[in-house]
């Protein structure tokens, strides 16, 4: 079994400390191989099932990232950050079904047999190799964004509104980043600091950025949205490594409007922005793929 260490937080020290925990692919592999019974599994029973499969410990099975013992959450990196995310995907990918609808059981879907989950590259229905190679693209960037979210997680609240502003700059916002620290933090009533929006400064951009392992409600967003409203300010971009809640997200579109716009960007979006803008990562391996070119062995057949 392929592990992955993962840093966690003890409840009771609040020390940082590694842990080994089954890799991401080990639990999607394993997934479907459970008897889901006609009612189905909720995602905890599955992780329960799965942390009996793998043999794990009460300390693997309850162990918490940082922020969530700082939030005093009860998710666990087991069941919340990996065998919930797992099964998410494979109910994207067609493998798993929800009859009852989002937050209900899970059962394996209908269509899906155990012996097509391994392609065959012999094949002709197996997915050829370029098919291969996008999917597990797409795998690493999934993992990746879990570690850059779990790393974002071990520091602290100072250094993720740095992190933010450098994405920012990145993205191309804000103009260098001297320019960006000279604007600094104002610390004012829901706002946690301001960018310009372009080089020459025409305008600027209020931005909140809140490190939570908790949902992101209506309120925090509402007091955002009056603390730009306080500033006469147009715009503004809301960053959480967690979720905005559907009453959040609500509120957004209901003020929306052409004169006045606020971004949301929950930690899904945040790691793969980090990712497309090469912030927190670095490239390890560049693979090119190559097509015959026929324009260079038509050449003999136009002169002939």
């Amino acid at each position: 079994m392929q592990t992955a260490t993962r840093k966690v937080c003890d409840p009771v020290t609040k020390q940082v400390y590694e842990i080994q925990l089954p890799a991401y692919d080990e639990i999607k592999r394993a997934v479907p191989q459970i008897d889901f019974p006609p009612e189905g599994f909720r995602y905890r029973e599955v992780a329960a099932i799965l942390a009996k499969e793998f043999q794990l410990s009460d300390e693997q099975v309850n162990a918490k990232y940082k922020s969530h013992v700082e939030a005093n959450s009860t998710e666990t990196v087991w069941g919340d950050a990996l065998v919930f995310p797992a099964l998410r995907e494979l109910s994207k990918e067609g493998k798993l079904e929800q009859p009852g609808g989002r937050g209900k059981p899970y059962v394996l879907a209908k269509n899906i047999h155990l012996t097509s989950l391994k392609p065959d590259l012999n094949s002709d229905l197996g997915p050829v190799p370029e098919e291969l190679i996008k999917e597990n693209y797409q795998q690493i960037r999934k993992e990746l964004a879990v570690e850059l979210l779990q790393k974002i997680s071990e520091n602290t609240p100072v250094f993720f509104e740095k992190l933010v502003i450098d994405l920012l700059v990145a993205m191309g916002y804000g103009g260098s980043r001297e320019d960006a620290q000279a604007v600094g933090r104002s610390g004012d009533g829901g706002i946690d600091g301001i960018i310009n929006e372009d080089r020459l400064g025409l305008d600027v951009i209020y931005v909140q950025a809140k490190r939570w392992g908790n949902n992101i409600g209506e309120p925090p967003v509402r007091d955002f949205v009056g603390a730009l409203q306080g500033k006469r300010a147009r715009k503004g971009i809301f960053i959480t490594t967690s979720k905005f809640s559907n009453r959040a997200q609500e509120y957004i579109s209901a003020i929306d409007s052409r004169d006045s716009k606020v971004i949301l960007i929950d930690g899904h979006q945040l790691a793969q922005l980090m990712i497309d803008h090469d912030v927190g990562v670095s490239v390890e391996k560049t693979y090119e793929i190559k097509r015959v070119d026929s324009d260079y062995f038509a050449q003999d057949t136009e002169n002939a």
